[in-house]
C-alpha cells in the first residue's frame, strides 16, 4: 500500500478514494488474506493427497480467489453509502432465490444441502446473505426511526423470520446463531426497549434448547463438547495436541504432525496448524489483526451522524468479528464445534467472497465523507 500515492488535490475517483479509505483496514485485511494462503500452503496438501487431487489444488484454487476477493473488496468500497445499500438489496433478493434452489437442485453434504454446483464451483449462497442481510435490515431500522410511520421494525423482523427459515431448512445451525446475534445487535442499536431485548434473549435461549433437541447433529456437539468420550472427537482432540505440541514458538513452516491427520486442517482446524507451526506467537497475533479490524471499525463510526451508515457498518463488523471467535473458540475446544471458517484465512471460496462483499461495505461505508449527511 505504501508504493500508492495520490495528491491531496487529486480530485479523480481514486484520489477521493485513496484520501477517504481507511488504509490502515485495508492493509490488516491483506494481511490475513496473506497470512491464510501460507497456511493453506502448509496445511491443504496432506488433505488433498488424501482425497486424490494434486498436492497443491486448494493452494491453487485459494490462489485464485484471493485476488477476484480483494478486487470485490476494492471495487465495492469504491462505492457511496446509498450504492452499498443498493448493492446489498440486490446481492439479498438473489441470495435468497438460491437459497431456495440450493434446496431442490443442491448436492446433500453430511446431511445438509447448502451448495449449488456452478460451472464446477461449489456456490454456498448463505455466505452472500449474511453480509447483505445485515446492511439491508440496518436499512430498515433506520427507516423506522427516520420516517414517522414507516414499518421498518416490522419489515426487518420479517426478513430475519425468512433468513432463518432458510438456514434451518439447510439446516445450518451455526449461521443462524450469527446471523440472529448481528440483528439482535442491530435491534438494540435502534432504540430496542430492554424489556424487549430481554424477551428477544429468553427466545433465543429457548430456541437454541429447540434446537439441541430438533438437530441430531447440534444435540452431538454439545454432548461431545460437554462429554468428549460420549461420541468422536477426534478433530477437537487432534487440535489441541497441535497447539500442545507448538508451544510458544511453534515447529517450524511446514513441520507440523497433526495436519496429516486432521480431516479439516486446511478449512475448520487451520488455527490448529498455525498454532503447532509457528506458535502462541502467530495465534496471538492473528487474534490482535480480527481484534484490530473490529476496534478499528468501531473507532471510525463513533462520530457518524447516519443511522443507517452506523448500524450497517456495527452490523458487519459484529458478524466478522463473530465468525471469528467461533472458528477460534471451537478449534481451542471453549465452545461446541461448528463448521464455520476463520475470515481470510481458511480455505472457501463461497466464504472468501462473501467476506470480501462484506469487508468491502464495511470499508465504503467508513470513508471520510463531508457531504450531505453521508449518503450520497
Amino acid at each position: 500500500m505504501t508504493g500508492i500515492s495520490f495528491a491531496r488535490t487529486d480530485t479523480s475517483i481514486l484520489g477521493r478514494w485513496w484520501w477517504t479509505v481507511d488504509r490502515l483496514t485495508l492493509g490488516a485485511v491483506m494481511l490475513l488474506m496473506g497470512i491464510g494462503i501460507w497456511l493453506t500452503l502448509s496445511a491443504s496438501p496432506s488433505v488433498a493427497e488424501r482425497i486424490g487431487a494434486g498436492s497443491l489444488h486448494f493452494v491453487h484454487r485459494q490462489m485464485a480467489f484471493a485476488p477476484l476477493t480483494l478486487l470485490i473488496i476494492l471495487a465495492v468500497s469504491l462505492i457511496k453509502p446509498v450504492s452499498v445499500r443498493r448493492l446489498a438489496v440486490v446481492g439479498f433478493i438473489a441470495s435468497a432465490v438460491l437459497m431456495v434452489l440450493t434446496l431442490f437442485f443442491g448436492p446433500e453434504v453430511k446431511g445438509a444441502t447448502r451448495w449449488l454446483m456452478v460451472g464446477g464451483f461449489s456456490l454456498q449462497p448463505s455466505e452472500f446473505i449474511k453480509p447483505t442481510f445485515a446492511v439491508v435490515a440496518a436499512w430498515m431500522f433506520a427507516e423506522h426511526r427516520r420516517q414517522q410511520g414507516f414499518p421498518g421494525n416490522h419489515i426487518a423482523i420479517g426478513l430475519f423470520l425468512l433468513v432463518v427459515a432458510l438456514l434451518l431448512l439447510q439446516p445450518d445451525v451455526g449461521m443462524t446463531f450469527v446471523v440472529t446475534v448481528v440483528w439482535g445487535v442491530q435491534f438494540f442499536l435502534a432504540g430496542l426497549p430492554m424489556a424487549f431485548v430481554f424477551i428477544l434473549g429468553v427466545a433465543g435461549l429457548a430456541l437454541l434448547v429447540v434446537a439441541y433437541f430438533t438437530f441430531d447433529h447440534v444435540a452431538s456437539r454439545v454432548d461431545r463438547f460437554l462429554d468428549p468420550s460420549s461420541g468422536d472427537s477426534y478433530q477437537v482432540r487432534k487440535a489441541m495436541e497441535a497447539f500442545h505440541n507448538g508451544g510458544l514458538t511453534g515447529t517450524g513452516p511446514g513441520e507440523g504432525s497433526v495436519k496429516l491427520d486432521l480431516p479439516d486442517a486446511h478449512t475448520d482446524f487451520v488455527f490448529a496448524v498455525a498454532g503447532e507451526e509457528f506458535g502462541v506467537f502467530l495465534c496471538l497475533g492473528l487474534v490482535a489483526l480480527f481484534a484490530f479490524i473490529m476496534l478499528r471499525g468501531f473507532a471510525r463510526l463513533f462520530h457518524e451522524s447516519n443511522m443507517f451508515v452506523m448500524l450497517a457498518a456495527c452490523g458487519l463488523l459484529v458478524q466478522f468479528a463473530l465468525q471469528a471467535i467461533i472458528n477460534m473458540a471451537s478449534t481451542l475446544h471453549l465452545m461446541p464445534t461448528k463448521g464455520m471458517t476463520l475470515p481470510f484465512i481458511s480455505y472457501g471460496g463461497s466464504s472468501m467472497l462473501g467476506l470480501g462483499l462484506g469487508m468491502g461495505m464495511v470499508l465504503a461505508l467508513t470513508r471520510t465523507r463531508m457531504d450531505d449527511g453521508g449518503l450520497s
